[in-house]
């Protein structure tokens, strides 16, 4: 026999822990089903775990959650006033990443050791792993300054960020070849991305209302600003051979896109596959290829810019990139 443990009639027997506490003087008693599902020794388990108070109906609901700071700080109007909309969607999509595997935390118990071996987790992505700092900071400082949540000090304060990284460097057109055997929301993505000469995130939202013949909707995210470029022909034929399963090119659903970061984990995983060499290359890399390209192609500094919305500091850098000899052919053609 085991003390508190009994069975209810529910059209069959089901085994309950019935558990009683005294509330101002009064006897109550709280009724936790466990699901045994027929096996004696999972019945075993989940007794025991009633008994040292572990089982999932004992515990108690988390206070101060990540995923409550984040809908707070969402739904602050003076907070989301001041942003551009491009800053507004980078924030939600690291603070989306964020929530994946924190939402139901309490923001309380983040640590600064804790914050640091995070950080050195994301070493192979220094960018996303200087962004995790960067929102835990913002959204500490908000619970603690705006919402008067009984927060400490700061854990993300003081630890060093990797910060701006050297160039990136353009793919290889060895690795470019391969693209034809990727997953196909690799290959989408890196063909949207030197089609377009966006920046990956941006690509990975292009809608199919973006496109309309030979033109398309390109947004610059860090000037918040969308125009209309034209749609190499490359570009073009390829997405007329894909089908549509919803609003987007990448579609999570009907509606939604596809997030940066599943497009990101299953290029990682592509890109492992290729070998070591493989390892330099991001998809940032592909945007870099894009300018040397068109470079090649024998288009102005001025002429890219309008393409691609690069600064002219990024197009001079990657122009010396380019093939002297490819360069060299396309000035005579025009002679």
């Amino acid at each position: 026999m085991k003390p508190r443990l009994a069975w209810k009639w529910f059209g069959k027997w089901v085994p309950v822990y019935r558990q009683t506490k005294t509330v101002n003087g009064k006897r109550k008693e709280r009724t936790i089903f466990l699901d045994w599902q027929g096996d004696p020794e999972r019945l075993d388990a989940l007794y025991w775990e009633c008994r040292t108070g572990k089982h999932d109906r004992q515990q108690a609901p988390a206070q101060y959650t990540w995923h409550d700071l984040v809908v707070a700080w969402r739904s602050d109007p003076v907070v989301q006033k001041r942003l551009a909309d491009g800053t507004r969607r980078s924030y939600r999509r690291e603070m989306d990443a964020l929530l994946e595997k924190n939402a139901d935390k309490d923001v309380r118990k983040t640590t600064r050791p804790g914050l640091r071996k995070v950080h050195a987790a994301l070493a192979d992505t220094p960018r996303k792993a200087d962004w995790r700092i960067q929102i835990v900071s913002l959204l500490w400082n908000y619970g603690k300054l705006k919402a008067d949540w009984p927060l400490g000090d700061n854990p993300a304060t003081g630890i060093d960020k990797y910060g701006v990284q050297n160039p990136f460097e353009p793919w290889p057109e060895w690795m470019v070849g391969k693209l034809a055997d990727a997953p196909e929301n690799v290959r989408t993505t890196a063909e949207l991305i030197l089609g377009s000469g966006q920046r990956p995130s941006a690509a990975i939202e292009m809608a199919w209302s973006d496109f309309s013949g030979d033109r398309m909707t390109v947004v610059d995210e860090k000037q918040d600003e969308r125009f209309q470029v034209h749609c190499p022909s490359q570009l073009r034929a390829y997405l007329d051979g894909l089908p549509k399963r919803g609003a987007y090119v990448l579609a999570k659903n009907l509606s939604q896109p596809l997030g940066y970061d599943a497009v990101e984990r299953a290029f990682r995983k592509w890109r492992k596959g290729l070998g070591a060499e493989a390892k330099a290359f991001s998809l940032h890399g592909l945007r870099k290829l894009a300018i040397i390209r068109l470079a090649e192609a024998g288009w102005s500094d001025a002429e890219i810019q309008a393409a691609t919305n690069q600064s002219p500091e990024t197009v001079a850098y990657y122009r010396r990139r380019a093939s002297r000899l490819t360069l060299t052919r396309s000035a005579h053609k025009r002679r």
